[in-house]
């Protein structure tokens, strides 16, 4: 079968491009067409940074040159997502507009319900993963009380150095891998103890918050410490967190837990939106069994319940021995290329955007929390 490379284009000229108004061949989102026999390869690149939009795209190549030159054809789309321009100005556009730190668009508190569920881990291979995809981004330890970014980023003997901005002293955030950091882990010593009343432990989070010179961040994410406490309660009144990730593994215990941080964001005098939820340990692959899933601590638990409280699942990502070997040798496993593990956090990385964006036309900017009296706690 001899294929005209003419053609194709013409087919794919009846397609839209999403989110631009003009076909793909117009649009140039149409990279490249190799012919080889009977196969046809389409390389596209788009700009909606959204799984269905990549899934609508290779569904309707496949079909419009099905219905249009020949039903046997081998037709294999790549499509490839540009989205930091296009992602970040909208981003960027929709922003909170009362942010107190300048020059930081979006603050994304990232929670659990409970200890143990990886929490830190997949902060810190989303922040990784968001700077692939070209934004800034800075990473704020909120854990006061078990600080891991420091050995996460491989920089636990880094400290911050002091920068003068417009004639005030101001800590410069540690850089590692493209990500900007600050952390109580970088003022302590690894085997001193922090014990600290609540109080004390704010006044640190503010520091760090407004004495340090973050510069233009399209992301701030906060790993707060598990639980709902002083600390969540500390970030809330200090600054507008643009929207929430409850992170969660499938389990019954863990989900519960989950329920009550979702709970906690959504509370009228909190009002933080939650953008969705993220399912950590989901499934064990052994090495010597690629293709068996076990379901160590249940199946689509944390899914289900994005579906019970109205919210977005974000993504699933694996219980796998190379994510904890990663992390503690401070090289998040995100950051390696064409792996099952860097697809599952670009996954989760997209569909946060997709909803923070969504989270940004539809309701209005976060307000600085204001709070007397919370179930039973005075603050």
């Amino acid at each position: 079968m001899k294929i005209n490379k003419q053609e194709i284009y013409n087919a794919l000229d009846t397609i839209t491009a999403p989110g631009e108004g003009k076909s793909l061949v117009e649009s140039k989102s149409v990279t490249n067409v190799v012919t080889f026999g009977d196969e046809v390869i389409v390389d596209v690149t788009i700009s909606n940074p959204t799984l269905q939009a990549k899934k609508k795209v290779e569904v309707e190549i496949m079909k419009v040159i099905h219905d249009k030159i020949h039903q046997k054809i081998d037709v294999k789309v790549n499509v490839k997502v540009n989205a930091p321009d296009n992602a970040a100005k909208s981003v960027a556009n929709n922003a909170n507009k009362v942010n107190k730190i300048a020059g930081i668009q979006n603050i994304i508190a990232i929670a659990s319900g409970k200890g143990g569920v990886g929490k830190s881990t997949i902060t810190a291979n989303l922040a990784v993963t968001l700077v692939k995809m070209g934004f800034k981004v800075g990473v704020l330890d909120a854990d006061v009380y078990g600080p891991s970014m420091p050995i996460m980023f491989d920089v636990a003997e880094a400290r911050p150095t002091a920068v003068n901005i417009d004639g005030r002293s101001k800590m410069k955030p540690v850089e590692s891998y493209g990500v900007k950091l600050l952390s109580l882990g970088f003022f302590t010593e690894p085997n001193q103890a922090v014990i600290w009343r609540g109080a004390m432990a704010s006044k640190a989070l503010n520091q760090m918050i407004f004495d340090a010179d973050w510069g233009e961040l399209d992301f701030m994410l906060i790993d707060l410490p598990p639980g709902t406490g002083d600390i969540h309660l500390s970030i809330v009144q200090a600054v507008p967190v643009t929207g929430a990730v409850i992170v969660s593994t499938p389990q019954n215990i863990a989900l519960a837990d989950a329920k009550k941080g979702v709970a906690m964001f959504e509370q009228d005098n909190i009002n933080v939106p939650v953008l969705g939820i993220v399912e950590n340990m989901s499934y064990f692959t052994p090495a010597e069994l690629p293709d068996n899933k076990y379901y160590i601590f249940g199946k689509d638990g944390a899914r289900n319940l994005a579906d019970d409280i109205n919210t977005s699942f974000l993504g699933e990502v694996p219980l796998v021995q190379s994510i904890r070997e990663a992390g503690d040798a401070g090289h998040p496993v995100a950051l390696q290329e064409e792996t099952p593990l860097e697809n599952a956090f670009v996954e989760i990385a997209k569909n946060m955007v997709t909803q923070l964006v969504k989270r940004n036309d539809d309701l209005p900017p976060t307000e600085i929390v204001k709070i007397t009296t919370m179930a039973g706690c005075s603050t």
